[in-house]
C-alpha cells in the first residue's frame, strides 16, 4: 500500500460555502444586452470552479509550502475575542470569519491579476520559495522556473537581462536589420520573477522597466513581444536600498508590496520532517491546483466581472481626494496639488508650514506629502475585485477595500512623519506600521464620510449627475435655467451647514 503523502493533500471543496447562485430565467431582453455574460467561476474541466481552486491553492500554500499561519487579512462576522498582552498591554484581536495571510494571498492575487508584486523581508524568510511556488502554479516545471528567475547583481547588463546578438550576425550582417538576436528564454513565461533587483544598475533597470511596463523588449532595434505576465521582484527592504537607487519610475510599476511574516516556532516539526525526509514541498505541488493559460485569462475576466457598487465606489472617491490638494502650492487653483511642490524641489516643510489655517491633527491630508496617482486608483480597484473573487463574492464589500488597500498604497502614499497627527497618544507606532497606519487612516475618511451623511447628502453628486445628462439639444437659456437652480441648491447646502455648525 502506498505511504500517505502529506505534501499533496489539498483541502476538500468547498473551503469558503456560499449560498448557490438563483438561476435566472430567460429574458428577451438579454438578445439586447450583448454578447451573454458567463457566470463567475463555472466549473472548470477538473470539475471545481476557478475561485475555489485558487483557495484550494492559498491552503496548499500556507499549509503546507510555506507555512504562514497569520491573519493580518481580517474578516468579521461578529463581536471578535480581545486579549492584551504582555506588560505593554498589546491588544491581540482574533478575525471571527475566515481570514487569510497577506504574504501568501496577495501573490495569488497577483497571479490571478497578472499584476506586479514585491516581496520584502531579511534574508531566509520565504521571499523567493514563495515567487517559484507561482511560476509552479502557472504550469512551469520546477527546473524551468529556477532557471528563468533573474538574479540581480551589480555588474548585470541589459545583454544578461534580455539576449544577445548573435556574434556571427554581428561579422557578417551588412544591415542592422539582419542581425538576430538570441533572447532569454524568461521573456516569454507568464510567472517573471526578478530576485533582488535593487542590486540591478540603473541603466539595466531602465530595460527592465520597458518590459515590467510596456511588455517588450528592445536590442538593436529587435523587438520581442512578450505576452501579459505575473511579476514577482524581490528586496531585503522597500526603501529602494541595495547597491542601486531603484530608478522611481520602476518602483512606481509595481502594484502591491508584501512583507515576509515571521515564521512561528511552534511549526517547528513541520520543517523538521522536511529535513528527515529529504522533500521540498516545491516539488510536489499537487497537479489539482495547476492553472493553465487559458483557465487564468478567464479568471481575469471574470474578476473585471465582480461588481463595485456605488456607495463603495464613492468611500473610495472621499478617501482618495483628501491627499492631493496643497492650498500654499500656486496662485492657479488648478495648480495647488502636492505634485506641484514636488516637482518644484521646494523643500517640504517649507510649504506645510504655511498651511495655517486648518486642523492638522484631523486633516487626513496633513498626514501626506503626496496624492495618488490614477494607476495606483486602477491599481487598488483591481485588487479589491480580486479579493472579493477570491472570497467567492459577486461585488466588493467596503471590509475587501480596507484589506486590500495598504498593500497597494505601501509606497504610493508617502507619509509625513512630521505630522501632528503621529505625536498624538498612541500614534508613534504608525510612523513605522505602514499597513496600521493606512488602515487607521481608511478608518478615519470612512467615519468623516458617515459624519457628514454623504450617502444621502452630497450636493456635488447631484451637480454630477446632472453634468452626466449633457447640454445636447439644450439652448443658451435653459443652459443658464440649469446652472441657476444648481446654485440655488448649493446655497440651500451652504445654509444648511451653517445651522448644524451653530448648533453644534
Amino acid at each position: 500500500m502506498a505511504k500517505f503523502n502529506p505534501f499533496q493533500r489539498i483541502s476538500q471543496a468547498p473551503t469558503n460555502p456560499h449560498p448557490a447562485a438563483p438561476v435566472r430565467a430567460f429574458d428577451v431582453a438579454d438578445l439586447y444586452r450583448g454578447p451573454v455574460e458567463a457566470e463567475i467561476s463555472p466549473p472548470t474541466d477538473q470539475g471545481v470552479a476557478l475561485d475555489e481552486r485558487l483557495r484550494q491553492a492559498y491552503f496548499w500554500i500556507v499549509n503546507t509550502a510555506v507555512i504562514s499561519p497569520h491573519y493580518d487579512i481580517e474578516y468579521l462576522d461578529g463581536p471578535p475575542p480581545t486579549f492584551l498582552l504582555g506588560d505593554s498591554k498589546s491588544k491581540l484581536v482574533l478575525p471571527t470569519a475566515q481570514s487569510y495571510s497577506s504574504f501568501v494571498l496577495l501573490p495569488l492575487l497577483t497571479f490571478a491579476t497578472r499584476r506586479k508584486c514585491l516581496f520584502i523581508g531579511g534574508p531566509g524568510r520565504g521571499k523567493t520559495a514563495s515567487a517559484l511556488l507561482m511560476g509552479l502554479l502557472a504550469g512551469y516545471p520546477l527546473r524551468e522556473v529556477r532557471r528563468a528567475m533573474q538574479h540581480g547583481h551589480p555588474q548585470m547588463t541589459i545583454a544578461d537581462l534580455l539576449g544577445n546578438p548573435l556574434p556571427a550576425d554581428l561579422v557578417n550582417a551588412q544591415r542592422i536589420e539582419d542581425i538576430r538576436i538570441s533572447w532569454r528564454s524568461w521573456l516569454s513565461m507568464r510567472v517573471k520573477i526578478v530576485d533582488e533587483y535593487n542590486r540591478i544598475p540603473t541603466r539595466t533597470q531602465s530595460a527592465l522597466l520597458t518590459v515590467m511596463g510596456d511588455n517588450y523588449a528592445e536590442i538593436l532595434n529587435h523587438v520581442f513581444e512578450c505576452p501579459e505576465s505575473a511579476w514577482y521582484l524581490t528586496a531585503n527592504d522597500d526603501q529602494g536600498g541595495g547597491t542601486y537607487q531603484v530608478i522611481e519610475a520602476l518602483r512606481d510599476r509595481i502594484d502591491v508590496i508584501v512583507q515576509a511574516l515571521a515564521f512561528n516556532p511552534r511549526f517547528l516539526e513541520d520543517l523538521l520532517t522536511r529535513i528527515e525526509d529529504n522533500v521540498r514541498p516545491e516539488e510536489l505541488l499537487p497537479r489539482q491546483i495547476v492553472f493553465s493559460e487559458a483557465e487564468v485569462d478567464r479568471m481575469g475576466e471574470e474578476i473585471r466581472a465582480v461588481e463595485l457598487a456605488p456607495e463603495v465606489r464613492r468611500r473610495i472617491e472621499f478617501f482618495v481626494s483628501q491627499f492631493e490638494f496643497s492650498e500654499f502650492a500656486a496662485e492657479v487653483f488648478e495648480y495647488k496639488t502636492k505634485d506641484t511642490v514636488r516637482l518644484s524641489g521646494v523643500e517640504w516643510h517649507t510649504m506645510s508650514a504655511l498651511e495655517t489655517g486648518r486642523d492638522r491633527l484631523k486633516d487626513l491630508g496633513a498626514q501626506t506629502k503626496n496624492g495618488l496617482s490614477v494607476r495606483a486608483m486602477m491599481t487598488l480597484l483591481v485588487y479589491a475585485k480580486a479579493l472579493a473573487y477570491f472570497r467567492g463574492n459577486r461585488a466588493v464589500e467596503l471590509a475587501d477595500v480596507r484589506q486590500v488597500l495598504p498593500f497597494v498604497l505601501h509606497e504610493k502614499l508617502v507619509a509625513d512623519p512630521d505630522a501632528p497627527f503621529f505625536a498624538a497618544p498612541g500614534n508613534a507606532s504608525l510612523r513605522s506600521d505602514r499597513i496600521g497606519w493606512l488602515r487607521r487612516l481608511f478608518d478615519l475618511a470612512c467615519g468623516e464620510y458617515e459624519r457628514l451623511n454623504l450617502d444621502r447628502d452630497d450636493a456635488v453628486r447631484l451637480l454630477d449627475e446632472e453634468f452626466r445628462l449633457g447640454l445636447d439639444g439644450l439652448n443658451e437659456s435653459e443652459t443658464r435655467a440649469i446652472g441657476a437652480d444648481r446654485a440655488g441648491d448649493r446655497r440651500a447646502v451652504q445654509g444648511k451647514e451653517a445651522l448644524r455648525s451653530s448648533l453644534r
